[in-house]
């Protein structure tokens, strides 16, 4: 036999059983080990901050919930049915949901979980600008981190979600992340799996596995993911203080100047995101809500439309320090490279939001020094909170 021959054979029996190895290390992940009961339905969300569903107004007036039992939505004492943004925090089912959200068998070829592209040491992103599906293809967009979800209506970088429970099977059904386009299957393979029984039975009586139920056990789970413990907040709560460079860049971080605060507001540091709550700085062409979204000029003519017309989600700055790269699409791989293009490379895109333009209608870059972009980057270092990054119950029970 012909000695080249013989190697490339050779080396081809190599990459094919790396390759099954490969395969056979995702399929494996063995049984998730749960051996504490963690409190989940005690969430922990920054001062002044509400659920999404706590309290908001709507045509009839106030709705109420009832938070202490967890349910009883009302709407001047008349039952409100079918109120999707409400998500039911319970130990037993966001036990069950924190199972799901890292099963990588809720893919189709059982390679990708929830969890591949939301890791909790990234503030549940994944540090890449875009990634991988679970036939290797890549997404068209950045995996934005998880931020008090359950405090929010606009969910996704285009708003197009208006509830975790909606989001909660997108992924898994998307044909380029996770591939389960047939839900149907998606149950019958997760009936098959024996440690779900038990778990499907503790969070809801039986242990029948229905898409329902599905959803709510990874909405519950995402939802009792909760930051609030940061040096910010000991900062407002207690006898904490900045140091110097901090307290600059938060004085410049909330003046008229900088603008930052104009968007990114509230306890999240993120849009307005009340149910009826639109963006109040911004605009949309067609004339609906932006739902906290806006255009900020990335590019002179978008390549990705977003909402509508360039127009993408204003995210959460809660752990920013820990979600590079930046933007809906990654391309800046640090908070310099964020704060130069407010400074100089916002483009004069026909669709900017109007706070970039001044009174004749022009671009209207925003005018920092470098001692104030050091500032607010050290400020922004301070809504870091590293303990949700190490809560054990966040993490993956396959982990042994």
């Amino acid at each position: 036999m012909n000695k080249n021959f013989f190697l490339s054979l050779v080396c081809l029996c190599l990459m094919v059983i790396g390759c099954n190895s490969e395969q056979k290390e995702n399929i494996d992940q063995g049984v998730p080990v749960i051996t504490e009961k963690y409190n989940y339905s005690k969430l922990s969300l920054p001062q002044g901050l509400l659920r999404a569903s706590d309290v908001f107004t709507g045509n009839g007036g106030p709705v109420i919930i009832d938070v202490t039992t967890g349910g009883g939505i009302f709407n001047n004492g008349i039952p409100v049915e079918n109120f999707n943004n409400f998500v039911n925090v319970t130990d037993a089912g966001a036990q069950l949901g924190r199972v799901l959200f890292y099963d990588k068998k809720l893919s189709l070829n059982n390679t990708i979980a929830c969890a591949s592209c939301h890791h909790q040491d990234k503030a549940f992103s994944d540090g890449l600008a875009v990634s991988s599906g679970f036939e290797g293809r890549k997404t068209s967009r950045n995996s934005m981190a998880i931020i008090n979800p359950i405090s929010q209506n606009n969910l996704f970088w285009d708003s197009r979600s208006q509830s975790i429970k909606d989001l909660s099977l997108r992924p898994i059904q998307n044909h380029i992340e996770m591939g389960m386009e047939d839900i149907d299957f998606l149950v019958k393979k997760l009936t098959d799996v024996p440690y779900y029984k038990n778990l499907f039975a503790e969070a809801f009586g039986d242990d029948q596995i229905t898409k329902d139920r599905i959803s709510d056990a990874i909405s519950q789970f995402i939802g009792s993911i909760t930051t609030s413990n940061s040096k910010f907040d000991a900062v407002m709560l207690s006898n904490a203080k900045f140091n110097e460079l901090e307290q600059l860049g938060f004085n410049t971080f909330f003046s008229a100047k900088a603008k930052c605060s104009s968007c990114h507001a509230g306890g999240n540091f993120s849009a307005p995101d009340g149910i009826f709550d639109s963006y109040g700085g911004g605009s949309s062409v067609s004339g609906e809500n932006p739902r906290g979204t806006a255009n900020i000029g990335l590019d002179l003519v978008e390549k990705d439309k977003g909402k509508e017309n360039g127009q993408f989600k204003i995210p959460s700055l809660r752990n920013i320090t820990l979600t590079a790269p930046y933007m809906h699409d990654g391309r800046f791989n640090t908070l310099e490279e964020v704060l130069n293009h407010y400074t100089h490379g916002i483009k004069a895109n026909k669709n900017l939001d109007p706070k970039f333009k001044d009174e004749n209608g022009s671009l209207a870059a925003i005018k920092l020094n470098d001692l104030e972009k050091k500032g607010i980057i050290a400020f922004l270092q301070t809504l870091t909170d590293d303990t949700y990054t190490k809560d054990p119950k966040y993490s993956d029970p396959f982990k042994n």
